[in-house]
Parts: structure tokens; C-alpha cells; sequence
């Protein structure tokens, strides 16, 4: 493939089976992903990595497995590239226990097969690495998930529109703080109510940047030229819903990665992150979800084409 003009991706589906914040459709959420970006978006098969806990899978979806996956994604980049992050399964909130360090707001996280907790701050810290010239999107189809890269300017915000139920079974993709805590600690054997504490007892070094400074919150540098995009599932108070269909043989899915699909199969030619978000919300608003997706990035990437598609391209399949 010719110089700067790389299509990679990294796909993320955490279901936790047999435990008691088991999802359903997080990993067919990532095979339906990958399909979109192979047919739609000239991925090469090969370029698209996914890291699934699904039974004999090679590679979990640990937390120094996906920051693996991504810096190595990111380290193969040159300008003019496209990189891409799809994440679904928990997230949670992470109180700020510490402010007298600087730290006073909740801090947006993904919860990774094995706890090790992905924050907003390692995102940052992600997206500043991407060559200039070349894009990171990032498409989190968890709960809590408004704002999962650090200080990235807020396009599509908060909306307090109520709407009504759904015709189909789901569940919220979130995991309460007190369970990411109350399992770590059961492991580390530390008496704290610090989560970060338990993170760096147990990870070391592949615990988030945000706790492994001591505590104090890591204050990057000012923000230069940005090219991170974040596609959120919903507010960062919101849960995001894990639907399991009545119908018999229906799969489970995502709600927010289903409507993104299906906002790409309604529209042909390109469609912008601005435009793709707001359709996923009317998507949703149809299916009678109260989940909110947001969109973070700059002001040109708002009206930048999702993925900057190709000219010609196939139409991807939707679950309806």
C-alpha cells in the first residue's frame, strides 16, 4: 500500500461471559464493524485487528493488550493515514476521591476483560502520538462514554430530551464504580478506596497514566493540532444499551453501533462525523432509546467525512 495512505483499525469486544456484568453483543458489534470497514471503507483484512474475549480467542482484550494494539497502530502511522478504534463493552465513571491533587471531575473509563481500566487521560495521551496529517476515530459503544478522550472539544453535547421504551430486551453497558472497585481490591488485598492504589499493585506499569503519576492528575501539554474524533454511545452520564432481540435466532448488538450502521446504509456517498451523529440520534430516538450519542472533535473534522471514504464503495449491512 502506498505511503500515507494506510487504512488501520483496531476492534475491541469485551461480553464477560459467566460472570455477573456479562454482555451479549459487544463481540457481533466488532464482526459487524469490520465488515462496514472492509466493504464500505477499503480496509484490508489484514490492517483490522480485533481483540475479543470470546472462547479460545488468542488475544484478550486486556488492558495492556488494547494499549498495545493501539500504540502499535499508531506507530505504524505517517500523515495522509487513517486509524481507527472501536470499542464495545463496560465503561464506568471514576470518582474523583483525590481533588486536593488537581483531580475534581468524575474521570470517564472502559473496562477491559481484566479491570485494568483505559481513561480518558490514556486516550489523550494516544491521540497527541498520531502523526499530523493523519486521523483517529473513535467509536465507544459503552456506557459513559461523553468525553473518552480528554479535553477534545465537545461538538455534539448533552441533550435532556426524554423518550420512551424499547420493543427489544436490553441491558446497560455500564459498570458501576463500586464493582470495578470492589473486584480489584478482592485482588490486590490493599485496604483503600483509591482505585488507582489497586490499579498499580496489580498492573505496575500497564496501570492508566492517570494513577500511575503518584496520584497527581497528569497535566498534558496545551493542545496543538488535533485530529482525535470521538464517536460517543452516549453522555457521559448515560448508559448505553446492550439489545438482546425477541425474535428467535436475532442476534444481540449494540444500539449505537447497529444505528451507525444503518445511518451508513441509508445514505450513500460520504457522510460527515457532524452528520453521522446526528442520524444515529434520530435512529435511536425512532427505536425509543433515551441514550444521547455525542460527537468530540475539531471544528473541521466535525464537517470531515467519517473515515474519509473512498469514492466508490459497497454498502454495508445493517441489523434491523
Amino acid at each position: 500500500m502506498e505511503a500515507g495512505k494506510k487504512r488501520l483499525a483496531t476492534l475491541v469486544g469485551c461480553n464477560y461471559a459467566h460472570t455477573r456484568h456479562e454482555l451479549n453483543g459487544c463481540i457481533n458489534d466488532v464482526h459487524a464493524m469490520r465488515d462496514v470497514l472492509v466493504s464500505r471503507f477499503s480496509f484490508a483484512p489484514d490492517d483490522v485487528v480485533l481483540l475479543t474475549d470470546a472462547p479460545g480467542s488468542a488475544v484478550l482484550p486486556t488492558g495492556a493488550n488494547i494499549r498495545g494494539a493501539l500504540a502499535a497502530m499508531i506507530d505504524r502511522a505517517e500523515p495522509g493515514d487513517v486509524l481507527f478504534f472501536h470499542y464495545s463493552g463496560h465503561g464506568t465513571l471514576i470518582p474523583p476521591v483525590r481533588p486536593h491533587h488537581g483531580w475534581h471531575k468524575p474521570d470517564e473509563a472502559i473496562v477491559p476483560c481484566d479491570f485494568n481500566l483505559i481513561t480518558d487521560v490514556d486516550f489523550r495521551q494516544l491521540v497527541d502520538r498520531v502523526p499530523r496529517g493523519a486521523s483517529f476515530t473513535m467509536v465507544s459503544d459503552s456506557c459513559h462514554s461523553g468525553g473518552l478522550i480528554d479535553k477534545e472539544k465537545e461538538q455534539i453535547g448533552p441533550s435532556t430530551v426524554a423518550t420512551g421504551s424499547s420493543a427489544a430486551v436490553r441491558k446497560a453497558r455500564a459498570m458501576p464504580f463500586e464493582s470495578v472497585l470492589s473486584h480489584l481490591a478482592s485482588l490486590s488485598g490493599i485496604n483503600s478506596l483509591h482505585v488507582g492504589d489497586h490499579l498499580v499493585e496489580l498492573f505496575g506499569a500497564e496501570a492508566s497514566a492517570r494513577f500511575s503519576t503518584g496520584g497527581k492528575h497528569p497535566m498534558p501539554d496545551p493542545l496543538g493540532h488535533d485530529d482525535g474524533i470521538l464517536l460517543s454511545g452516549c453522555q457521559a452520564n448515560e448508559t448505553s444499551a446492550d439489545m438482546s432481540p425477541f425474535e428467535a435466532g436475532g442476534k444481540a448488538y449494540g444500539a449505537f453501533t447497529n444505528a451507525v450502521q444503518v445511518v451508513l446504509f441509508e445514505k450513500e456517498g460520504a457522510v460527515s462525523n457532524k452528520e453521522l451523529v446526528m442520524g444515529v440520534r434520530k435512529v435511536l430516538r425512532h427505536q425509543g432509546l433515551s441514550q444521547h450519542p455525542c460527537l468530540y472533535c475539531s471544528d473541521e473534522n466535525a464537517a470531515a467525512p467519517f473515515l474519509w471514504p473512498p469514492p466508490h464503495h459497497q454498502q454495508p449491512r445493517a441489523c434491523m
